[in-house]
């Protein structure tokens, strides 16, 4: 896969959502989810429910498991989604002439 199909599924997945989701719970979670609004008062559970997904989403970030995933997947990274190139397109190693092993070393 590619960073073009990287592009392709999140905005397939961005579209999918919509303006909002429904997210059934189970016990734990409901228990939880409880006792954070109770004890962090936001104006609503929605709040908390943003709050975590952008941690859960800086945590990924920064243990890098999610350029772990994004290479096993895409084989691109983070860095290189956000820039829209791969590292060879920046770096240019895309753009060398195929060598001709046959006349290489002629002159």
């Amino acid at each position: 896969m590619s960073l073009d199909d990287l592009n392709d599924e999140m905005q397939a997945s961005y579209s999918a959502f919509g303006d909002e989701l429904s997210v059934s719970l189970d016990r734990e979670t409901r228990n939880e989810l409880a006792l954070l609004e109770t004890a962090l008062e936001p104006e609503s559970t929605d709040e908390l429910v943003r709050r975590a997904i952008h941690m859960l989403f800086q945590t990924t970030v920064d243990t890098g498991k999610l350029d772990f995933q994004l290479r096993s997947g895409y084989d691109v990274t983070y860095d290189e989604y956000l820039s829209g190139m791969t590292f060879e397109e920046m770096t240019g190693a895309d753009d060398y002439p195929q060598l001709d092993d046959e006349r290489r070393y002629q002159f």
